[in-house]
């Protein structure tokens, strides 16, 4: 027998490459700022990898296992992979066909700044809610909301704050959402009963942060720079054809959604969806693109903005650098970032020390109140050191489960702390999976815009204090001969 078979990690150990990932991040944003999730906190990542690699030949793990065990980690991210790419192409295809112009535009009109950041919040949870995703409303409407932000002149990462705020929300409450069906089936709960439970803590969150919202909205005056307004819009007008069918493609998605489409082949078909458009709609932009009006030219135009992105040339340098984005190639270090994550993740999973951390935190989980905390922390834990909200759902949920039930708690007590503190803190995370496709998406780093996340901020915080004052906490009904007696 190996001796990595009888391997049991003592806490020391399971701490040692998470504080060595932990100086290691810190390093890279002290030294390189906003630009650290260009690469140099993928160095770290690797660096905290390399340290982990070493404590298991240490401990007699064969490289084959350890191999294994990254590649399949690797492989479980393929999916989301695949879809930050195309979403990128998405991107270039929507600024081409005017679509992302066309919402920047009427959200302009529409739009009165003193409550921009509240109607960020509360338009991308109507979507997020509508389709069951937060990725794809940060990347439709979310993007839009930030071309908007910047013609207004807001700052962007309140802005990203209150765009991930409710896109996240509709995603927690979404009966569509893989979390929330992943949740109550992790802790064996039924997915409605999960969804009423939510309510308790969700809707105060979102009540809180759409206060929030508003009253950092009240110092932007009347329409904001209308000098401002008033040059930018007559050249989106001027540079493409604005009109309401633009906003067709946005249509396509939520239609797609509801009809259940997984999201890389809805994110495909909306991918072409804007390239028909810019065919028929923006021949001239195309051809200014490509630099002639030839067939091939246009084709040229379309192929370059799908994996190269859209490159502006309005006049204007605020509009050029909103719509200056999209493409595959810009993806590539948010998917480095994905591919370093979960690699030093899944190697703590097989060593079994993210499982130490988590026993560790149990075990000084006394009371009801105090497992609930343990559960909400474990979850925070998680999505910083494995990076997938997904494993911060699965890890603490397997560990927690049965637990919970020898304490006589019901599984929506569980499955609702696992997305108070699993789904909502995952974007707040700038090597997390969520945190890094935000960052793709919208070129704003969670080191940016997470202190404006209320709503992700407030969740776990109400998940705990809840069940520290035993609050809406469910009790699981007594046996049949223990009430008899």
């Amino acid at each position: 027998m190996d001796e990595s078979d009888e391997w049991q990690p003592t806490l020391p150990e399971a701490l040692l490459p998470v504080l060595f990932l932990v100086i290691a991040l810190s390093s890279s944003v002290y030294l390189f700022g906003e630009d650290s999730s260009y690469g140099p906190n993928q160095i770290a990542l690797f660096a905290a990898s390399g340290l982990t690699l070493i404590l298991a030949w240490r401990r007699g793990f064969k490289w084959a296992e350890l191999e294994r065990a990254m590649a399949e980690s690797v492989g479980s991210t393929v999916n989301a992979i695949l879809i930050l790419l195309v979403v990128g192409a998405l991107i270039g295809s929507w600024i081409l066909s005017g679509t992302v112009p066309a919402m920047i535009y009427y959200g302009l009109l529409l739009i009165d700044p003193s409550a921009f950041y509240i109607t960020a919040c509360v338009v991308c949870a109507l979507s997020s809610l509508a389709i069951g995703s937060s990725w794809s409303t940060i990347g439709t409407v979310g993007l839009a909301l930030v071309g908007m932000a910047g013609a207004l002149g807001l700052p962007l990462d309140i802005t990203v704050g209150a765009i991930v705020s409710g896109a996240y929300f509709g995603d927690k409450m979404s009966p569509l959402s893989d979390t929330t069906n992943l949740a109550p089936a992790i802790a064996g709960g039924d997915l409605f009963t999960h969804i009423r439970h939510m309510m308790w803590t969700t809707f105060p969150a979102i009540a809180i942060a759409m206060t929030v919202y508003g009253l950092l909205g009240l110092g932007i005056e009347g329409r904001g720079d209308d000098q401002r307004l008033a040059t930018m819009l007559p050249v989106l007008k001027t540079q493409f054809s604005i009109g309401p069918h633009l906003l067709l493609p946005v249509c396509v998605t939520v239609f797609l959604a509801v009809r259940k489409v997984p999201a890389l082949p809805a994110m495909m078909l909306t991918t072409v969806t804007g390239i028909l458009f810019a065919f028929l709609f923006q021949r001239e932009v195309m051809a200014a693109f490509a630099g002639g009006d030839g067939f091939g030219a246009l084709v040229t135009a379309q192929w370059t903005v799908l994996f190269a992105g859209f490159e502006a040339q309005t006049g204007d340098q605020v509009l050029n650098e909103l719509l200056s984005r999209g493409g595959m190639s810009g993806m590539l270090t948010t998917v480095w970032l994905v591919i370093s994550a979960v690699t030093f993740g899944a190697l703590l999973e097989r060593l079994g020390l993210l499982q130490r951390l988590v026993a560790g935190i149990l075990a000084s989980a006394r009371s009801s109140g105090g497992l609930i905390v343990a559960t909400v922390l474990s979850c925070i834990g998680t999505n910083i050191v494995a990076a997938d909200q997904y494993i911060s759902i699965v890890v603490p949920g397997r560990a927690y489960r049965l637990e919970f039930r020898r304490r006589g708690l019901a599984p929506e007590n569980l499955s609702r702390a696992l997305e108070d503190a699993g789904t909502v803190t995952s974007p707040l995370v700038p090597w997390n999976t969520c945190g890094a496709f935000i960052f793709g998406v919208v070129g704003v780093s969670a080191f940016v815009y997470a202190p404006y996340c209320f709503f992700n901020l407030i969740s776990p915080v109400l998940s705990a204090i809840y069940g520290v004052v035993n609050f809406k906490i469910v009790r699981l009904p007594a046996p049949a001969s223990q009430a008899a007696g």
